[in-house]
């Protein structure tokens, strides 16, 4: 809709006008100076697009429109009034005149749109992406590869075999990849060798490192069979190694011998290192004719300890007596390559200087110095100890003649050694005088030769059970050396001997002092620490070794016979459990676990541990025991038979174990085999009233004549016996008396029973040991019967089940034991 707009009339603006002072310009403002005015000009042409359409006729303003800056409308010079207000004193004013802020009036069903979005188009399409060139696809594809055969590297030196595998053959398949990029792009000239090497080597060595042999020879043969690989033939070698780890010796050996044929004589070390493992693979095989062409090759080349010493093993082998010495003439001649140890002393007053020596008194150059040092004294002692007692007619000449042979080389400080190790070879060869007198000699040398001869000293005598000379002699080690921990080992030793256990604890610590991985005085300290019964200590001793020497018998039962000393069963029956873990076959371990189960109430467990023990030792009387009451609780007696026959044969002098016989076959229903038993007991043992006793029970049972004369025999013994008590108890100073006993009849039980009754809370085997105690070795424990003959006992398996009575006599009562029977006046009760 249009408006007819038409001129304002405004009245005169007063002093609260808020609008007054728009039309007022200075006087010296002039519009004919407006075409002149460049920053006036600049508004307009800035300005010019956004101005209203001026209509001819003034249109009346209306609702949508705001008088003063929201339309644009002033009457007149309103317009120009502004624009030269506006940059007025240098200062544009923000043109928010010149366009509406968008509250106009709209046509219908239009949407508002204020910054006019609607005008513009649609965005013009992203530039697509250049397609990435086969050169650059290339590079990024081996630097990938480069990355995953590094990753696999690392893994495998990480000691994760596995991941870097995975990491090997998925680089591996990358670079099948590449080198079809590298044939569709035409660029099969510019591939990369080094790289395909360097993935094929990779994923051979992890194959190896996996115990993938047949994988690893495959993928070593595809690069020695390519010669575009320079070196490739070197790698003959590493499968040289797989063969020899497979046995295959002869293989290894062709192998190493293709691999020397490619290695020039430039690289001596890597010749010298090939050679050595023909020479081992041939010593393998017995070839020892050849194993010392190879060594003896090396020793010319580059000579070593290691290939020395090995080439007179091989001489050994040969018996070859003249050889034996030469190489150990050219083994003495091996250069060690070290300077003087002088460089490390301090000499100067430089604190400097000083503090460098201190640096380097046990850097890695110092150590592995060290090393090289330990290795040539090894190898010499060794091969002298070797060829001593052969290069001559006696020991003593050929250990002379190598005693000699070093003095006069540069290692003449071991002839010394050598003399030590002689007498601990005289040791070895039970001859302990000849041991003795060449330890004396060095009792006024240097001081560490000296302790430790003296050292040896102490523990032969202390062997001997001298505790005093191996006193003596350990003061004297501790003299010549007081970082010796032998020294104290041995002095520690005495006092325990002595039964002086601080003493021996205090000796045994200094000992550590001196050397903390000293394995003798931490398990004679754990000893001690026991004996005085500190099992903490003690304990604490024998896990510390445990952790130094692993899986040791006698440090595992250490610890499990100390956690059963303080109580903690659980972790005892584990230390066991390791401990048979060592040493299945020992049968006090075996004894020991059965005891804890038995302890527990697992009888099926503790009868399997006994067995076991039983088999490995079948002479043990507590096993034998165990097992005959074991099966005498099952009610199962003829199983018990064969185990308490066993422990006659060991005990025959103890009539315990054939009574237990004769009481198993009458509990099986074997009474016949039973009165035989009991027969041969009583012609070995006369006077044995627990055999009388029950041979007059069992005839009686059986309806025999021999029953009364049994029992005038054991009112004979009877007697015998309280006659024998009489007088012990009337000795002066005898501890026995017949008054003190409280029990007339026979210790088994109230009945005589041959297994006494047991609390069921009891267990192990000394409750099972008191179970069937009978009788004692010498007789003392049982008391005489005055008057009254008890030849009633009692069955562990409960009564016996009656026999069938043949006669129609009747049964006599209870009180009548000997009705049938005809006894005499002096066998009825007083």
């Amino acid at each position: 809709m249009d408006y007819k707009m038409e001129p304002l009339r405004f009245a005169p603006a007063s002093d609260d006008d808020l609008y007054s002072g728009y039309n007022e310009y200075p006087s010296a403002f002039s519009t004919k100076d407006l075409e002149q005015d460049e920053v006036f000009q600049e508004a307009i042409r800035t300005s010019y697009g956004r101005r209203p359409i001026v209509s001819p006729v003034t249109p009346k303003p209306g609702t949508a429109m705001r008088l003063g800056t929201s339309s644009g409308y002033r009457e007149g010079t309103s317009f120009i009034s502004r624009q030269a207000t506006a940059v007025q004193d240098g200062f544009r004013r923000p043109m928010t005149a010149v366009r509406g802020a968008g509250y106009t009036s709209q046509r219908p069903g239009t949407a508002f749109d204020p910054l006019n979005q609607a005008m513009k188009g649609p965005s013009p399409q992203l530039e697509t992406k250049k397609e990435e060139l086969p050169e650059e696809r290339i590079k990024k594809l081996e630097r990938r590869i480069t990355e995953l055969i590094e990753e696999s590297c690392l893994a495998g030196g990480r000691g994760e075999s596995k991941a870097a595998l995975e990491l090997a053959k998925e680089a591996s398949a990358k670079e099948r990849s590449l080198i079809r990029l590298h044939e569709q792009a035409g660029l099969s000239e510019s591939h990369n060798l080094d790289l395909t090497f360097s993935v094929l080597f990779n994923l051979a060595m992890q194959y190896e490192g996996n115990d993938m042999y047949s994988e690893a020879l495959n993928t070593y043969q595809a690069i020695t069979k390519n010669r575009m690989f320079t070196n490739g033939s070197r790698l003959k070698v590493n499968m040289g190694n797989i063969y020899f780890r497979l046995g295959q010796f002869p293989k290894a050996v062709k192998m190493y011998r293709m691999a020397l044929d490619q290695v020039p004589n430039t690289h001596k070390y890597l010749r010298v290192k090939i050679m050595h493992n023909i020479g081992v693979l041939f010593v393998k095989m017995g070839q020892f004719s050849e194993a010392c062409s190879s060594f003896e090759y090396i020793i010319q080349e580059k000579p070593d300890f290691k290939s020395g010493l090995h080439a007179i093993l091989c001489y050994y082998a040969l018996n070859d007596k003249d050889k034996m010495k030469r190489g150990f003439q050219l083994l003495l001649e091996v250069p060690l390559n070290i300077d003087d140890e002088e460089k490390y002393t301090a000499t100067s007053d430089d604190p400097a200087a000083n503090l460098v020596l201190e640096a380097i008194k046990n850097d890695s150059l110092r150590q592995m110095e060290r090393q090289m040092k330990q290795e040539a004294e090894r190898s010499i002692l060794t091969a002298a100890k070797l060829i001593s007692p052969v290069i001559e007619d006696t020991f003593t000449a050929g250990y002379n003649w190598c005693v000699e042979t070093i003095k006069v080389s540069n290692y003449a400080p071991l002839a010394s050694d050598l003399e030590v190790n002689k007498a601990v070879m005289f040791l070895k060869q039970k001859n302990i005088n000849q041991a003795v007198e060449t330890l004396k000699v060095f009792e006024k040398k240097e001081s560490k030769v000296a302790s430790s001869a003296s050292t040896n000293l102490a523990f032969i005598h202390y062997l001997q059970g001298d505790t005093e000379t191996a006193e003596r002699y350990g003061e004297q080690a501790r003299e010549a050396d007081s970082y010796n921990s032998a020294a104290f080992v041995n002095l520690g030793s005495c006092s325990l001997a002595k039964g002086d256990l601080e003493k021996a604890k205090e000796l045994f610590m200094c000992a550590l002092d001196n050397d903390a991985s000293c394995v003798e005085a931490l398990y004679d300290l754990g000893l001690v620490n026991k004996q005085l019964q500190l099992y903490e200590e003690a304990l604490d001793c024998f896990l510390k070794l445990q952790a130094i020497v692993r899986q040791h018998p006698q440090v595992l039962y250490q610890v499990a016979h100390l956690y059963e000393l303080t109580g903690d069963m659980d972790q005892a029956t584990e230390w066991y459990h390791q401990l048979l873990g060592v040493v299945p076959s020992d049968p006090v371990v075996l004894q020991k676990m059965g005891e804890l189960c038995d302890a527990e109430g697992d009888k099926q467990q503790a009868y399997q541990y006994h067995y076991d023990s039983f088999r490995h030792y079948p002479s043990n009387l507590s096993v034998l025991n165990w097992l005959g009451t074991h099966f005498v609780e099952l009610r199962a007696p003829s199983k018990a038979v064969g185990y308490f026959e066993r422990a006659a044969l060991v005990q025959p002098s103890e009539v315990k174990w054939p009574l237990l016989v004769a009481s198993c076959q009458r509990r099986a229903g074997d009474y016949h085999q039973a009165l035989a038993t009991l027969k041969d007991i009583h012609r070995n043992f006369p006077d044995n009233i627990d055999c009388l006793k029950i041979l007059v029970r069992l005839c009686t049972d059986l309806g025999l004549k021999e029953a009364t004369d049994y029992a005038v025999e054991l009112r004979r013994a009877e007697k015998a016996k309280d006659v024998r008590e009489r007088i012990g108890s009337s000795r002066p100073g005898s501890l026995r008396s017949g008054s003190s006993k409280s029990s007339r009849g026979s210790p088994l039980s109230d009945r005589g029973s041959p297994v006494q009754a047991q609390p069921r809370g009891s267990s192990g085997a000394t409750g099972r040991l008191s179970k069937l105690s009978l009788v004692e070795s010498d007789g003392e424990a049982y008391a005489p019967s005055h008057t009254k003959i008890d030849a009633s006992y009692s069955d562990p398996l409960g009564p016996v089940a009656e026999r069938p009575r043949t006669s129609a006599g009747r049964k006599p009562p209870p009180d009548e034991e000997f009705a049938d029977d005809e006894l005499g006046d002096d066998l009825l009760p007083e």
